[in-house]
């Protein structure tokens, strides 16, 4: 693996800046990928991770530099709990790791830098504290539904009432008819259709 400087690089990169979130984001993933004995996650190890981000910020783009896991390659996943945690699942040994930043961390970034802007503060502490000093890990299951691995192909069927396509299983059934999650469900739906 890269080492903390470049791969900060990269997802300085990556991000368009450089920022407390992207630190974070770097040291979680090199840490989780050290506990579950995954050394190369973007060449050898490509296909052994799938990680599961709680957190739509910057910290996920890092994360995703720094494991190659992508929302395209279906290895990343998001859910949306405003959460700085990910959890990381070892395809080959069935194995994960969850890891959340500690909320403490802050407060240690004030304690060793309080004559510099907070973001500054967290920036230097983050690349400084020890892995204990700034995030907690659980060792969790996770069942990954063949639907939702990498790879998986799927059924694609249209939508009854709208016509679109639809991929990866995510159809509704109802009443006989195979639709789409807005059709089925409108207050799902993140858009609405105007005149």
């Amino acid at each position: 693996m890269d080492s903390l400087d470049e791969l900060l690089l990269q997802a300085e990169q990556a991000h368009g800046h450089l920022c407390a979130g992207q630190i974070l984001g770097v040291r979680m993933a090199v840490y989780a990928c050290q506990r579950l004995g995954i050394s190369d996650p973007r060449g050898a190890d490509r296909k052994r991770l799938v990680t599961f981000v709680e957190i739509d910020r910057c910290a996920t783009d890092a994360i995703g530099v720094v494991t190659g896991c992508r929302l395209g390659k279906r290895a990343l996943k998001f859910r949306d709990w405003g959460k700085m945690a990910a959890t990381f699942c070892d395809l080959t040994t069935n194995r994960a790791l969850r890891v959340v930043a500690l909320e403490g961390s802050r407060e240690r970034a004030r304690e060793l830098y309080p004559d510099l802007p907070q973001g500054e503060q967290q920036m230097r502490a983050y690349r400084e504290l020890s892995d204990a000093e700034l995030f907690r890990e659980q060792w969790v299951a996770v069942d990954l539904p063949s639907r939702e691995m990498p790879g998986y192909k799927g059924e694609r069927v249209l939508c009854a009432r709208c016509g679109e396509g639809i991929s990866f299983d995510r159809f509704v059934e109802r009443d006989g008819e195979r639709l789409c999650i807005p059709c089925a469900e409108p207050e799902q739906g993140y858009w609405r259709v105007v005149d």
